[in-house]
């Protein structure tokens, strides 16, 4: 699903603080966030309440290595579209190895990351699925040699936001 720009939230600074320690560790109880928001637990269960509604938290997920579970290689798949975008996009969704779709500008159309075993799976995802889906025009596929740890960039972003609010 591609998502529309809106308008930002409006946060203060208790919330921004409470996502920098939900991202640091989603799992913290209320309980602990309160402790550390110097808050009743029912103020923050109500503070994250609202930014689940407001959708500036979407979730709560796991941080997996896959390549601990036999998908250790990387692939991005660039993909130029003949046709229905939507219709592709639907079709890479439905591949499990799909991990990720952007729709993007300049010379392709989409920009898919997958996981895969090795170069083996990778063949038989290319042959037999997505060179299969119609409308797809052409393929540029990427292997990644290397991950580096992951940028903790959110605590940027919301000093960034702080700053911004003077």
């Amino acid at each position: 699903m591609v998502s529309s720009p809106a308008a930002p939230a409006t946060l203060d600074a208790i919330d921004l603080r409470l996502l920098e320690l939900l991202v640091q560790d989603a799992r913290t109880s209320q309980r602990g966030l309160a402790r550390e928001l110097q808050m009743s637990p029912p103020a923050v269960g109500d503070r994250i309440a609202r930014l689940e509604r407001l959708g500036v938290i979407r979730g709560y997920r796991a941080d997996i290595d896959w390549a601990a579970l036999g998908f250790p290689m990387q692939v991005f798949l660039s993909v130029i579209a003949a046709t229905d975008q939507a219709a592709i996009i639907r079709a890479l969704h439905a591949i499990p190895e799909v991990e990720e779709i952007s729709v993007v500008t300049g010379s392709i159309d989409l920009l898919a990351r997958l996981r895969v075993r090795d170069q083996a799976h990778l063949r038989t995802i290319l042959l037999e699925g997505i060179w299969q889906i119609p409308g797809v025009s052409r393929t540029e596929t990427l292997l990644s040699l290397a991950e580096t740890p992951r940028k903790d960039f959110v605590n940027g972003l919301i000093e960034q936001l702080r700053a911004e609010k003077g």
